[in-house]
């Protein structure tokens, strides 16, 4: 690579250094310029309300989660054997009291042998007079030695056997006026259908589930808690559940289940809620159980708490209009507001809503609810 001659470098540096100074010149004259006190502008982040804690009374309560479920369900099945379904008269979500007729089988044949049995009950009968008849002869005479006694014997065991004949015609007849009562199925108790496998012409065997049936229309919420707060509940206590996509409804504690999951160290809470409610069994619901009076709490909205990494923050504005991420902790809670057990002072101001579009730090614009 040829070398530059030494008074050709001399030039070029000397041309740098006066462009670099003509440079300088012109950035200090334009600050000479410039106003004196002139601040650059910061615009806020956001605008926000802002919130302050509030003294408010607060019932303790004890949170679950759980499914809702049919309180019993009945078992409508055939009884009859080997009889086809001629006709069914409910389906699901209809209402049935106590005795309804839900299904007919066809009854030919079993009215065609109860007939048949009628008439072996009183070819029986007719036959038990004609042996009564003989005995009682037989007995009048045995005094006068007319008849020995293994004749008389023979009698009253024709006496016997007779009878016996009519008591099995009875039970026959007993039977297929029972099987008669089977081709109408009946509703075992008031409540609502909840599933049907019935089908018309289906030629079903003894057993056959024919319905399912939510027995008295009552629902149940099965909600799963810990262990150690089982010891806690009792039968009465008030609960509030909302089902997804439904609206909250109030119910009562029946029952404490007696054990608890091996595996999951969770029991089961049985809830009864009243008739007429969008509950339905199957759904998944939330719900708070009252455990205790209310007592004096203070209490955030539940937009103005924020979750990161586990724990709960608060955005409090200072007095300069920025904002400092504050670390609280939090207790009871209602559908709408957090209890604040420590954290930040009840002077403090705090972003209402929309913090998590804030950091540490942010100038904020504080604006009327």
């Amino acid at each position: 690579m040829k070398k530059l001659p030494r008074a050709a470098l001399l030039s070029a540096v000397t041309l740098l250094i006066a462009v670099t100074g003509m440079a300088v010149a012109i950035v200090a004259h334009t600050a000479d310029q410039a106003p004196q006190g002139a601040v650059t502008t910061v615009k806020p982040a956001l605008a926000v309300t802002v919130t302050q804690l509030r003294a408010e009374s607060m019932p303790l309560r004890l949170a679950a989660n759980g499914s809702i479920a049919a309180w019993q369900e009945a078992s409508v099945g055939a009884e009859a054997n080997g009889l086809r379904l001629l006709e069914v008269r409910v389906n699901v979500g209809d209402s049935v009291r106590r005795g309804d007729v839900l299904a007919i089988f066809a009854a030919d044949t079993v009215g065609a042998e109860l007939a048949q049995s009628r008439a072996a009950l009183t070819e029986a009968q007719a036959t038990l007079a004609e042996a009564a008849a003989n005995a009682q002869r037989a007995r009048d005479l045995q005094p006068s030695g007319v008849l020995s006694r293994q004749q008389v014997q023979q009698v009253l065991t024709s006496e016997r056997t007779a009878q016996a004949r009519v008591d099995a015609a009875q039970a026959s007849l007993r039977v297929q006026e029972l099987r008669l009562t089977q081709t109408r199925v009946l509703a075992p108790d008031d409540g609502v259908i909840s599933a049907r496998s019935a089908t018309v012409g289906a030629v079903l065997p003894a057993g056959q589930e024919l319905f399912r049936l939510i027995r008295g229309g009552r629902l149940e919420w099965r909600a799963e808690m810990a262990a150690p707060e089982l010891a806690r509940l009792k039968a009465s206590q008030t609960v509030v559940l909302t089902p997804v996509g439904g609206d909250a409804i109030q119910g009562k504690v029946r029952m404490v289940a007696p054990t608890v999951d091996a595996l999951t160290r969770n029991g089961l809470v049985y809830v009864d809620l009243p008739a007429g409610t969008t509950a339905r069994p199957g759904m998944f619901a939330r719900g708070e159980i009252a455990v205790g009076a209310a007592v004096p709490a203070l209490t955030l909205p539940r937009t103005a708490v924020l979750q990161r990494e586990g724990f709960h923050y608060v955005m409090r504005v200072g007095a300069d209009g920025r904002v400092m991420q504050t670390k609280v902790t939090v207790g009871r809670s209602t559908a709408e507001r957090l209890e604040i057990l420590s954290g930040v002072d009840a002077n403090a101001k705090l972003v209402t809503s929309g913090g998590g579009f804030l950091g540490d730090g942010d100038l904020v614009r504080v604006v009327a609810p």
